[in-house]
């Protein structure tokens, strides 16, 4: 593997629920790869925490683990591209690198009040016209100061300088290079509330309003960038590309086109819609965010953000037990009496875009002494579809120019083909689902692996999206929206806010 275009390119995916590593080679064929799930921390109601260690750890070890797997040297890896759960915030020691806390995890609400609060003062026009997004608990910048005034000595020793604010991009960059990187990209950069996506730049007057020091933030940067090197695996490798894992999708599928349009199924269900080099000002309650940001050009999109999508097939298997395995509730669901209109709504941490309810609880609505496994399946399924639904008439309505129609997706739940022949039927949209399904992974080795030198550019890995399977609606468009209505009439009963 003397030849450059031969090396291999290292994915570091760190999740919400796991981490993983996955090895590329030059056509895209994963090589090895690992995955290491990792406990999930609930101290109070709402309230979602992870171990920064375990973070940490788990991701090291997938990675030394995918490595030995392919029985290869550190010297036939080019670079290393990082991905990550984003607006997860932690807090660490500047010189012993220890957190000061857990990380306060995207799905965590306990930040709602502060939310409120600031609201009603007024600042949400501000916050929203500098950032694209909303005064909301998912993003970064009120877990940050709830660390500050919660944990003790924490805004004093922050004042002081000594201590190290990041997402989790930055925390395991900051592990791989011994602390000698504090760095960021500028996807994640633009989910902290803190950020000015217009700008360019950690926004003064932002910082003022969260009362955050400047000195806790890292330096913020290209997503193909040099962001430092790590001997951890043996022989110096680079750190060259960083995105959020949304974003990191969205260049996986390709989706550098104006009007291109992805979807991701993992814990939570993320739509992206690129809108080139326009920042779309949603009125409709959609983000809007950095796609990414290549050779110091932005490219925005529209942005809708749905907390619950595999984590309610999770909840069927460990919440309930009514499956054993995640492939079983497709298999269920396909069974289920279609007579039977059984909706979930999985507001299980409030419900997302385009409601944007952080009290919204989940429910289940429309039970019979009938209703058993396959249906209670089959509406957790589709409950994921009706979200996504939520999402694209909201894009359609803000971005009213000629978005591409076909919906493409990626995510562990799209190799169920029954959930996305639904999809397609509740859109009434055609789906792509593409052959290489880890996107993320696959966008973070393409940034790393193009500032390499050993992948191609923009053009050059678009001419190489291969398709897996198209699905077109099929439902008939009265049931279609017989269903819509019944799921539209049950989200309007767990409403709060």
């Amino acid at each position: 593997m003397s030849d450059a275009k031969d090396k291999l390119v290292l994915a570091m995916d760190q999740g919400t629920t796991s981490s993983r590593a996955i090895l590329f080679d030059s056509n895209y064929a994963i090589v090895e790869q690992a995955q290491y799930e990792f406990e999930q921390h609930f101290p109070n109601s709402g309230w979602v925490e992870h171990s920064a260690i375990d973070i940490w750890q788990t991701s090291l070890d997938t990675a030394r683990e995918a490595i030995a797997k392919a029985a290869v040297s550190p010297s036939q890896i080019a670079s290393i591209g990082i991905t990550n759960q984003r607006e997860t915030s932690l807090i660490w020691d500047r010189n012993s690198g220890e957190p000061i806390h857990n990380a306060i995890v995207w799905q965590d609400r306990r930040t709602t009040d502060l939310c409120n609060k600031l609201k009603a003062e007024g600042h949400e026009p501000m916050v929203s016209s500098k950032t694209g997004l909303l005064l909301d608990p998912y993003f970064s910048a009120t877990k940050i100061a709830w660390l500050l005034d919660n944990v003790a000595g924490a805004r004093d020793r922050a004042e002081r300088g000594e201590l190290a604010f990041g997402t989790m991009d930055s925390w395991l960059l900051w592990n791989l290079t011994a602390g000698k990187s504090h760095a960021t990209d500028a996807t994640n950069a633009s989910r902290t509330l803190l950020y000015n996506i217009h700008s360019g730049e950690w926004d003064e007057e932002l910082l003022i309003l969260f009362n955050i020091p400047r000195s806790l933030l890292p330096e913020v940067k290209d997503c193909a960038a040099d962001f430092g090197s790590t001997d951890l695996f043996g022989d110096p490798i680079a750190v060259m590309g960083i995105a959020g894992d949304q974003h990191a999708a969205t260049l996986g599928q390709a989706c550098f086109e104006k009007g291109m349009l992805k979807s991701t199924y993992g814990t939570g269900c993320f739509a992206l819609l690129n809108t080139g080099e326009t920042a779309v000002a949603s009125k409709n309650r959609l983000l809007t965010t950095i796609a990414y940001q290549l050779d110091g050009k932005v490219t925005y999109a529209l942005e809708g953000s749905i907390f619950i999508a595999g984590a309610a097939v999770q909840w069927l298997r460990d919440g309930i037990g009514i499956i054993d395995s995640a492939s079983q509730s497709g298999e269920l669901a396909a069974q289920a009496d279609e007579n039977q209109q059984v909706y979930m709504i999985p507001a299980f941490t409030g419900l997302g875009a385009p409601w944007w309810d952080p009290n919204a609880r989940g429910a289940l609505i429309g039970l019979t002494r009938g209703t058993g496994p396959a249906e209670i399946s089959q509406a957790a399924l589709e409950s994921v579809c009706y979200q996504t639904l939520d999402l694209l008439n909201a894009m359609h309505a803000d971005w009213q120019q000629n978005a591409k129609t076909v919906l493409r997706v990626d995510g562990g739940m799209v190799a169920s083909d029954w959930t996305m022949q639904r999809l397609a039927d509740i859109l009434q949209a055609p789906i792509d689902r593409p052959v290489i399904a880890e996107t993320t992974a696959l966008g973070a080795a393409w940034l790393a692996g193009s500032r390499a030198g050993v992948w191609p550019d923009q053009q050059g890995f678009a001419e190489s999206w291969r398709l897996d399977k198209h699905f077109d609606p099929q439902m008939s468009e009265q049931q279609r929206n017989a269903k819509v209505a019944g799921w539209n009439d049950a989200v309007q009963r767990v409403l709060v806010d």
